[in-house]
């Protein structure tokens, strides 16, 4: 017997640990069955559970709790990221707290601080992920994540590096990955190129400085440039204007002054130049500007970088900058700016312009600016040498891959997407400038030569075969990217480069679930990685689901406070109420598409499976089990009949909403049958029947209650796994047949239609009953009458074979068939019968006419109040999107509630 309270805590984490222990989770390559593979997308390990993680790890696990019950050899591979600017920050404070620093080239901060070298930090970073690093996992078994930890991996264990290494090396050995020098995210704080997933954008009040240059050889006259990062100025090469612009294109093909410096900048013609922002001119500075950079290579401009990595002014002996200066404006340069912080430079540069009179004017100006998501600065774009996958030829394969259908998207318009990017994609820059990670298999001789292999070994052996003697060589200093080596995780987690058992089994993998934000960052580039090196896709399909958004729409964050932690929500209401809400909300979208989470909702799915719980113990009660050799088709009962009709047909519904990832419409049925069907209507309908005196119906009732329970609890298991095991075990099967977790997937049942419709026709004039009375406030112990004309013969049949479920659930005190309709009822109709309940002795008609009559005036002035605004140009341009939604929902909600109004009102006749 359960226990009378759902403690769902206690069963959580002992049902975890049994499936664990048991080995449920394992995968069986030998058993034969065919292979269903999910590789997870892995976690930083630096990371904690959040919403994403939940969402994304509980459609996961529904696919494969699901697969696994339809009876194929299901295997999802865990593992973690070793994350690398993320790890490195979080040690690197560690390690600051304690008076430690790095010994990046820099000076110490005090003079006690002590600098760790390479090797010193990362044996520090090992012995961290030793400790810490398993946080992630713990609390994805938390949520109920049925991975097989056997095989749990990590991006930077042996196996993974080597891959990692061997993809490096073969892709520079086929021309598809080389140095170069151009421009990139540059973290001034974390001192490494980032990737532009790693880049966020703020908005930030600043100024739009008009500055006057100097024409050359026309004195007093001046071309006004406009910008927001006047320190840059230093490395401007040229100036830019529309070739139409009527300001400006008289001096196309002149030169300006660079202020301050003294250097001559061709005036260009470039349609990079807007003649409507601004002052329609453009100063062209190639080394720290992404678009100038592309207008430099069109013009052949030099490419003159002024700041150094930690974002101060490197002008000295910087001859780049120096080249084609006047003497004395060069040295007045250096001395003033050379070293100085960026932003110390843009104030003590704009002081002298303006003391020169090269200020016009300056504007407020709110305009977003680049922030590094980790070390929390604004980014530089800083021209440096880096390591580039040639990703144009890369992307050929997956894109040729998904045109043939070989790759699927969910929903359909990722493939668009898809397209877009890969089509215009731009080399892919790999290499970072931080201490953890895989260092970069490339060593340097002394004339710069470079040997890139597996091993350092190898590394000398081709620098002896070069200069025919053993030369000194350098190690790349730099690590790759986390993206590069997550990129290989469809395959590396399963063996390769060694061809094992497993990657001939998995691979392909069946399905990645992930977000629209990291479509083009990881999927693509696992496409392109797993088309080159297996020649094959990586996964069948790919199910790009939205983002979780608080109940209003809006984004989580710190600043707002509006972060919800999934582990307090599983804390508060159990990790199967958890699950259900986020399968309820995944609706197949478009990108950046809210799902909206309140914590009330979870709480609601909790008392959802309160519901089935109690249920289960009611049927304990009275004596719910399966007869060895009972046969549901010899079921003679019309209650029983249906109940097993509406099993099947949620069974059905259920199976193919999870087969198209229709999430939702899976919970959506399960909620209907589960809380609808089987607890509010058949375990009333059965009352009777356990409570009377007929055997027969008895026995039958609890053999197909027995079997409807033992199949829902399939049903619902890939969704709510702690609460099926535990309702499972306690009927008794898993000591006869084992877990739920193994068990086989419901199978298809022969429907009947007649007892379908007959029940369907009861809990129809019921349900309208109850609805009428409540509608106009008919008190709940008032029983009335029930007056039905215009019955047919199959009506009148049914309504004696039920006349107690009506009298019982409806609150019906006799039926009266045909004759005329009472003044003062309530009117209901159901197929060809009206129904009327003569309500004037217990309500005032009067005035429930005009209580609803008012009710309806106010909900329909709330809908014009709404009308007006979304019809108000200027609301929908300055509110935010959430508070758009809200008042459509609004809407939605005053329309339907009048709606309901208005059929009360038509229902009280006389």
């Amino acid at each position: 017997m359960l226990d009378k309270t759902y403690d769902p805590k206690d069963i959580e984490a002992r049902r975890y640990a049994e499936w664990e222990q048991s080995g449920a989770f394992d995968c069986k390559p030998e058993s034969g069955k065919p292979p269903y593979c999910i590789v997870i997308p892995p976690p930083n390990v630096t990371g904690s559970l959040h919403l994403g993680h939940a969402l994304d790890n509980t459609l996961q696990d529904v696919l494969i709790r699901w697969r696994r019950m339809k009876g194929d050899d299901a295997l999802w591979q865990p593992g973690t990221d070793h994350a690398g600017i993320a790890t490195q920050m979080v040690v690197t404070r560690q390690l600051e707290a304690k008076g430690i620093g790095l010994a990046l080239g820099q000076a110490a901060k005090e003079g006690n601080q002590t600098l760790l070298s390479r090797d010193e930090f990362l044996a520090r970073v090992w012995e961290w992920k030793a400790e810490s690093g398993g946080t992630i996992t713990r609390q994805l078994r938390r949520l109920g994540a049925s991975c097989d930890w056997r095989r749990e991996r990590f991006t930077m264990d042996e196996g993974l590096s080597h891959a990692v290494l061997k993809v490096f090396v073969d892709l520079y050995k086929q021309g598809l990955l080389y140095k170069d020098k151009r421009l990139v995210n540059w973290d001034p704080k974390m001192l490494t190129a980032i990737s532009d997933l790693e880049v966020e954008s703020h908005e930030v009040k600043g100024s739009l400085w008009y500055i006057r240059y100097p024409i050359e050889g026309d004195e007093g006259r001046y071309i006004v440039v406009a910008t927001t990062r006047p320190e840059t100025m230093l490395g401007d090469t040229a100036i830019a204007v529309h070739p139409d612009d009527p300001t400006w294109k008289h001096l196309i093909g002149r030169h300006a002054v660079l202020p301050v410096a003294g250097r001559r900048l061709p005036i260009v013609a470039d349609t990079y130049s807007d003649p409507e922002k601004g002052s329609g001119a453009v100063k062209i500075t190639p080394a720290h500007d992404f678009n100038d950079f592309e207008v430099g290579r069109r013009h052949n401009l030099r490419a003159i970088s002024v700041l150094d990595k930690f974002a101060r002014m490197l002008l000295r002996d910087n001859a780049d900058f120096l080249e084609g200066l006047p003497a004395a404006a060069a040295a007045s340069v250096v001395d003033k700016y050379h070293g100085l912080d960026r932003f110390e430079a843009r104030k003590k540069l704009v002081a002298e312009l303006e003391a020169s009179g090269l200020i016009e004017k300056i504007e407020p100006h709110t305009h977003s600016v680049p922030y590094g998501d980790r070390g929390g600065v604004p980014i530089e774009p800083f021209l440096t040498e880096q390591w580039y996958v040639n990703a144009g030829e890369l992307a050929k394969a997956p894109i040729e891959a998904v045109r043939k259908g070989d790759v699927a998207f969910v929903p359909a318009r990722g493939k668009d997407d898809f397209f877009r990017w890969m089509e215009d994609i731009q080399p892919w820059c790999v290499s970072r400038q931080l201490w953890w990670g895989h260092q970069i298999p490339a060593w340097y001789d002394a004339q710069g030569n470079v040997f890139v292999e597996l091993s350092e070994a190898e590394a000398k052996a081709a620098a002896r075969a070069k200069h025919g003697r053993d030369v000194p060589l350098t190690r790349d200093p730099d690590v790759l990217d986390t993206w590069f080596s997550s990129a290989l995780w469809p395959f590396s987690t399963l063996g390769w480069p060694e061809q094992t058992r497993e990657l001939a089994h998995y691979y392909p993998t069946n399905v990645l679930v992930t977000g629209w934000d990291i479509l083009f960052f990881w999927v693509a580039r696992m496409m392109m990685m797993g088309m080159h090196f297996m020649k094959d896709v990586p996964f069948r399909t790919v199910y790009l689901h939205g983002l979780i958004t608080d109940e209003k729409g809006q984004k989580m964050s710190k600043s707002k406070g509006n972060i919800i932690d999934p582990l307090d929500l599983i804390d508060k209401y159990g990790a199967d109420a958890l699950r259900f809400t986020l399968a309820a909300i995944a609706v197949q979208g478009r990108p950046g598409q809210p799902m909206k989470l309140a914590p009330a909702r979870v709480e609601g799915y909790r008392n959802f499976a309160t519901k089935l719980w109690n249920a289960t113990r009611f049927s304990q009660m009275n004596g719910v089990a399966i007869p060895a050799g009972f046969d549901p088709a010899t079921t003679s009962l019309t209650v029983n009949k249906w109940i097993l009709g509406e099993l099947a047909r949620c069974a059905a519904a259920v199976d193919k909403a999870i087969a198209e990832f229709r999430f939702n419409d899976a919970a959506s049925a399960l909620y209907a049958f589960v809380w609808g069907t089987l607890c509010d209507w058949y375990v009333e309908f059965t009352k009777p029947i356990f409570q009377g005196s007929d055997a027969a119906a008895i026995a039958e009732t609890r053999a197909v209650t027995g079997i409807v329970l033992r199949d829902t609890v399939k049903l619902l298991h890939p969704i709510m796994p702690f609460i099926t095991e535990e309702i499972w075990d306690t009927l008794g099967h898993r000591a006869e047949s084992g877990a739920l977790i193994g068990q086989p997937w419901p199978g298809t049942a022969a429907l009947d239609e007649a007892a379908g419709s007959e029940m369907g026709w009861l809990v129809k004039l019921i349900t309208d009953i109850r609805s009428a009375r409540s509608e106009v406030n008919v008190p709940a112990g008032a029983r009335l009458k029930l007056v039905v004309r215009d019955a047919d013969t199959t009506t009148q049949a049914r309504l004696e074979a039920h006349r107690s479920a009506l009298q019982l659930l409806a609150r019906i005190d006799g039926i009266e068939l045909g004759g005329a309709l009472p003044s003062g009822s309530l009117q209901v109709v159901v197929g060809e019968a009206t129904y009327a309940l003569p309500v004037g002795a217990v309500i005032d008609l009067a005035a429930e006419r005009a209580r609803l009559d008012k009710e309806i005036r106010k909900l329909e002035g709330e809908v014009s109040k709404i009308d007006a605004k979304l019809g108000n140009a200027q609301f929908l341009a300055r509110a935010p999107e959430e508070v758009v939604e809200e008042q459509r929902e609004r809407r939605e909600e005053a329309l339907s509630v009048a709606a309901r109004l208005r059929q009360a009102m038509a229902r009280l006749a006389g």
